[in-house]
């Protein structure tokens, strides 16, 4: 949900002692984040690594831009205290145990969750249901990682990281109860419609990690890429359309300040649902 023109963002709950606290998952970082002067920002994998994929897998063409913007005290402290249990660079270099990760909770995959607040209202409504956040931005991460822990939330975990990458090498097939993909980056302009997210070859690989009855969620307020998401969904035989074109939206995803911005400016928000066959 981090990406333009719309992003979810919302006022989680108040805070409360976090429960449950997640077993550790092993996975060391491979780099640091580097801030403006060169200095390490996550030295000795004590946060989210800043290219954790390395070299050991292709440059393709990227639907993100990696946004190492200012990291705040707080989330900075969040993500040196939380990361080792509670995050997981997307190297590819071994597939990741979500039961393992998730107490053995049915896990749903988010990719782009913005600062995290949508997130963590979703994860605090149902706590029987993991949440899988997948994103780059490192301030995000620290504020997602920061709500889970005042709110009590174990039920939310963080990927940092190249989602394709993460579904592709990482999780294994079936694994999962449900993908979510909101206000994905538009790339408005022609010539960078290729780097949007949801495309056929993208789809085709996540439904392979899909579990039958699986949901898959997408919310988006640019018409054009409203129109090729359903086109896309559409088109994947393992998919199906829950409602006869765009879905209404669901009450379980969280109304926020942003998404009455791109309504301000005129924007229609279109939610997309669809569920994987059996």
């Amino acid at each position: 949900m981090s990406e333009n023109p719309a992003t979810p963002e919302t006022t989680a709950a108040a805070p409360a002692a976090p429960v449950d606290e997640p077993r550790p998952l092993g996975a060391t970082a491979v780099s640091a984040a580097v801030p403006r002067r060169g200095k390490p920002m996550f030295p000795d994998g004590t946060g989210p690594a800043a290219d954790p994929a390395g070299s050991h897998h292709e440059r393709r063409i990227r639907s993100f831009q990696p946004r190492r913007s200012r990291v705040t005290a707080s989330q900075g402290e969040a993500l040196r205290r939380l990361w080792p249990t509670w995050g997981v660079d997307v190297d590819g270099l071994s597939r990741l145990d979500l039961d393992a990760f998730f107490g053995g909770l049915p896990v749903v995959l988010e990719i782009g969750f913005g600062m995290g607040e949508a997130t963590a209202q979703m994860a605090a409504a149902d706590p029987g249901t993991g949440i899988l956040g997948c994103d780059v931005h490192t301030p995000g991460q620290g504020s997602l990682l920061g709500l889970a822990e005042r709110n009590g939330l174990s039920n939310i975990r963080v990927a940092n990281g190249d989602a394709i990458i993460l579904l592709r090498e990482m999780l294994a097939p079936a694994s999962l109860a449900g993908l979510r993909v909101y206000f994905p980056d538009p790339w408005p302009k022609k010539r960078h419609h290729k780097r949007r997210l949801i495309q056929p070859e993208f789809v085709a690989l996540a439904t392979t990690r899909l579990a039958p009855g699986a949901l898959v969620h997408c919310a988006t307020d640019w018409e054009p890429y409203a129109e090729q998401m359903l086109e896309v969904l559409s088109a994947e035989p393992t998919l199906e359309n829950l409602h006869d074109g765009y879905a209404p939206r669901p009450d379980f995803r969280p109304f926020t300040r942003f998404e009455g911005q791109g309504l301000d400016k005129g924007h229609v928000v279109h939610d997309l649902l669809f569920r994987r066959r059996g």
